[in-house]
């Protein structure tokens, strides 16, 4: 059990210093995620940047997940459940551009708060090691979408690192990651907020104020002082 999302941040953080090297970064997932994220990379004295990916709903029940899409358009959909509900692919594509929209909204509101890191930026991560931070994982689908759109840009290691996963998520999300760290593996999975004893929301000023502190720190994701 976690405190609160700093509580699993700074335990999480114990368990990556085999990472603290000068090519590190530190990425997290709105909202909650970014909290979680700010914690590792103050410990490690990386740079925290953003990655926003959405979760793609069924047009009939748009709370009912069926896959998420990355900022770069990179998609992951659960074959079976489509197959099972009889889901046409047009519907799909349709929701993710959506999505997309919504993905560059979030984009220009984190990123662009942050000075030398505005929303058309794009940060580099070719040849280096990238943690990928997220608060908890249920289905993982915007956490698949994440990694396989950032091993697109050639990290030379990528790394997936949450506080809470249920065993069959881990199990389908890990050969998408070079590294799994997860401190919780519960049997009795339902939701990721059980594992917290505060959960409340994240807002976006919150997401913001971790990226500029971290700015502020004189790191940026290229790497070295400003």
């Amino acid at each position: 059990m976690f405190a609160d999302r700093r509580d699993a941040g700074r335990r999480l953080a114990a368990r990556l210093q085999h990472l603290q090297k000068p090519d590190v970064c530190v990425l997290g997932i709105p909202r909650g995620g970014v909290i979680v994220a700010a914690e590792v990379a103050a410990a490690l004295g990386a740079p925290l940047d953003v990655i926003v990916p959405r979760k793609i709903g069924a047009p009939f029940n748009p709370e009912l997940a069926v896959g998420a899409v990355a900022p770069d358009g990179t998609i992951f959909y659960d074959e079976t459940l489509i197959g099972r509900a009889g889901i046409e692919r047009r519907e799909l594509e349709q929701q993710a551009a959506r999505e997309l929209q919504e993905i560059r909204r979030r984009l220009s509101v984190y990123r662009g708060a942050c000075t030398g890191c505005g929303p058309g930026a794009v940060p580099e991560y070719r040849g280096r090691t990238v943690i990928l931070v997220d608060d908890g994982i249920a289905t993982g689908y915007t956490v698949q979408a994440a990694l396989r759109s950032l091993r697109r840009q050639k990290p030379d290691r990528l790394v997936l690192a949450v506080p809470v996963a249920p065993r069959d998520s881990l199990a389908r999300i890990g050969p998408d990651a070079d590294e799994v760290i997860c401190l919780l593996v519960p049997e009795d999975f339902y939701a990721v907020g059980q594992f917290y004893q505060d959960f409340r929301q994240t807002t976006d000023e919150e997401v913001i104020a971790a990226l500029a502190h971290n700015h502020t720190r004189g790191v940026t994701t290229e790497g070295g002082p400003l």
